[in-house]
C-alpha cells in the first residue's frame, strides 16, 4: 500500500538533525590547521601535542556513553539541544582560552558534543523517517560530516591567508582572533553553525516513537500527522508502533540480557569497531605522511589529501542517492570487496616501489579507489544499520554502546597506525587492513538481515521472533 508522505517536511527534520554531523566533521577536522600554531604559542612537547589532538576523543567517549541514557530519559530533541550548547561553549571557550589547560578543557567539552550527536542525530532521523526513504535520510548525516570536514579545511585556509595579509582590524580582540593568533579564529568560527543548530532545533518536534514510549500518544499522533498526509496512514503507523512497544515491559537494561537482544547489541559492537580497523581513519588522519613515505613532496601530499577528502564527500552524496535502491547489504558486498582489492594494490605498490620506480600517480589512484569504495559502503551504511537495527526500548542505549565501540576503535587506530607503519611497514599495514575487511563482510552476510524498505517495527519483529 502506497502512503502519501510530506517529503518536504521529512527533509527539513533530517537536515536539521544532520547539522549535528556537520559540527562533528568541522570540530574533528579544524584541529589539523591549528596544531603548529598552538604548539608554538604554548611551547608544547610531543606528549602535550598528542594530548591536544586527542583530548576531544576522550570527550567523545564520554558523550556516547551519556547519549543513550540522556536520549531515552529526556528525549532525542532535548539531547540534541544539549549537544548544541556544548558545541557553542567549546567554540567560544577555545577562541578565548588564556592557557593550554583551558584550551584542553574546552576541546573535551566539544568532544562530548561530538559523541552525543554521533548517536542521537542519526537516531532521530531514523525514528522520524518512513521506510522507503530512511536509508537516504539517515545518510544525510554522513554527508554532513564530510561537508563539515571540507568546511573546516576551507575555513582554515581562508583565515590563514587573511591573517598573512597586511590588514589590521579595529578591535584588539579581533586582531588576536584573526591576525596574530589565527588558530583562535579557526576554532571560534564553529560558534556560528553551533548557535544556528541550537536555534533551529526548537523548530522540530520530538521523535514520535520516543513520545509513544513515554505514553504521550496525542503528541505522537500530531507528529505523525505532519509526516503522513493521510489519516489512515497516521493511525496505521501509530498502532503498529504501539503494538511493538507493548510487547516488551522490562526495563532497558534488563532487556540487554535477553539472548536475542544481546545478539543484536554484540553485532552492532562488531560492525562499529571492525569498521575502524579497515583503514579509513588511518588514511584520513595520516594520509599526508603516508604519501610522503612514498616519495611525494609535502605540497603534493597535502594536495593528494584534498583529493581524498573531495572524493569522500562526493561519494557520500552518491551513496545517499542509491542506498534505498541498491540495498544496505549489496552496498557493503560491492564496496568492501572493492576496498580489499584497493588495499592489496596499495600494499603491493609499497613492496614493488622498493625495487623499481613506480609513479606516485598509481598510489593516488589506488587511494582514491579505496576511499570511493569505503564511502559508498561502510561509511554510508554503518549509521543507517545502527540506527534501525535495535528495538525501540533500547534503541538509544544500543546506539550508545555501538557508538562507544566505534570511538574506542577510532582511538586505537589513531594510536596504533604510526606504530604499524613503522613496525609492519606501509605494505604490511595495508595488507592487515585488507584482512580485517573479511570478518566485516561475513558478519553483514550471515548475521544481519536486509532492512531496505522495511519499517522500524518490521525490522524489530524480524530480530525478535
Amino acid at each position: 500500500m502506497k502512503t502519501k508522505i510530506n517529503f518536504g517536511y521529512l527533509i527539513f527534520l533530517s537536515v536539521v538533525a544532520a547539522l549535528g554531523g556537520f559540527l562533528f566533521g568541522y570540530d574533528t577536522a579544524v584541529i589539523s590547521g591549528t596544531i603548529v600554531q598552538v604548539t608554538h604559542l604554548f611551547q608544547l612537547d610531543s606528549l602535550q601535542q598528542g594530548w591536544y589532538v586527542g583530548c576531544a576523543l576522550v570527550g567523545s567517549i564520554v558523550g556516547v556513553l551519556m547519549a543513550g541514557i540522556l536520549s531515552d530519559m529526556t528525549g532525542r530533541k532535548r539531547t540534541m539541544i544539549f549537544s548544541a550548547i556544548l558545541f557553542s561553549a567549546s567554540a567560544i571557550g577555545c577562541a578565548f582560552s588564556t592557557d593550554f589547560n583551558q584550551l584542553v578543557v574546552y576541546r573535551i567539552i566539544g568532544g562530548v558534543g561530538i559523541g552525543i550527536v554521533s548517536v542521537v542525530s542519526p537516531l532521530y532521523i531514523s525514528e522520524v523517517s518512513v521506510a522507503a526513504y530512511r536509508g537516504r535520510l539517515v545518510s544525510l548525516y554522513q554527508v554532513a560530516i564530510t561537508v563539515g570536514f571540507l568546511g573546516a579545511y576551507l575555513t582554515n585556509y581562508i583565515l590563514l591567508q587573511f591573517g598573512k595579509g597586511d590588514i589590521s582590524l579595529m578591535a584588539s580582540w579581533l586582531n588576536r582572533l584573526f591576525i596574530t593568533e589565527v588558530w583562535r579564529g579557526m576554532l571560534g568560527m564553529e560558534t556560528f553553525p553551533a548557535l544556528f543548530f541550537l536555534v533551529i532545533i526548537f523548530f522540530i518536534p520530538e521523535s514520535p516513537r520516543w513520545l509513544l514510549l513515554k505514553g504521550r500518544e496525542a503528541e505522537a499522533f500530531s507528529v505523525f500527522s505532519e509526516i503522513y498526509r493521510d489519516g489512515g496512514d497516521v493511525k496505521a503507523q501509530l498502532n503498529e508502533t504501539l503494538s511493538v512497544i507493548r510487547c516488551e515491559s522490562k526495563s532497558e537494561w534488563a532487556l540487554l540480557f535477553k539472548p536475542e537482544i544481546l545478539k543484536i547489541v554484540m553485532i552492532g559492537v562488531c560492525i562499529a569497531i571492525l569498521g575502524q580497523f579497515m583503514g579509513v581513519n588511518a588514511v584520513l588522519y595520516y594520509g599526508p605522511s603516508i604519501f610522503e613515505s612514498a616519495g611525494l613532496s609535502s605540497g603534493d601530499s597535502l594536495f593528494s589529501q584534498v583529493l581524498v577528502g573531495l572524493v569522500n564527500m562526493l561519494t557520500s552524496i552518491l551513496a545517499l542517492i542509491i542506498i534505498d535502491r541498491v540495498g544496505r547489504k549489496k552496498m557493503v558486498y560491492y564496496g568492501v570487496s572493492g576496498m580489499i582489492v584497493s588495499l592489496l594494490l596499495i600494499g603491493g605498490y609499497f613492496i614493488l616501489n622498493r625495487s623499481i620506480s613506480i609513479s606516485s600517480l598509481f598510489l593516488l589512484v589506488f587511494f582514491l579507489c579505496y576511499i570511493f569504495c569505503c564511502a559508498i559502503s561502510i561509511c554510508a551504511v554503518v549509521w543507517v544499520l545502527l540506527s534501525e537495527m535495535y528495538p525501540a526500548k533500547i534503541r538509544g542505549l544500543g546506539m550508545s554502546i555501538a557508538g562507544f565501540a566505534l570511538w574506542v576503535g577510532t582511538y586505537l587506530i589513531g594510536q596504533l597506525t604510526p606504530w604499524m607503519l613503522l613496525t609492519l611497514t606501509p605494505a604490511g599495514t595495508f595488507f592487515l587492513f585488507a584482512v580485517m575487511c573479511v570478518p566485516y563482510i561475513l558478519i553483514i552476510w550471515k548475521l544481519i538481515p536486509e532492512t531496505t524498505g522495511k519499517s522500524l517495527e518490521e525490522i524489530e519483529q524480524n530480530w525478535i521472533k
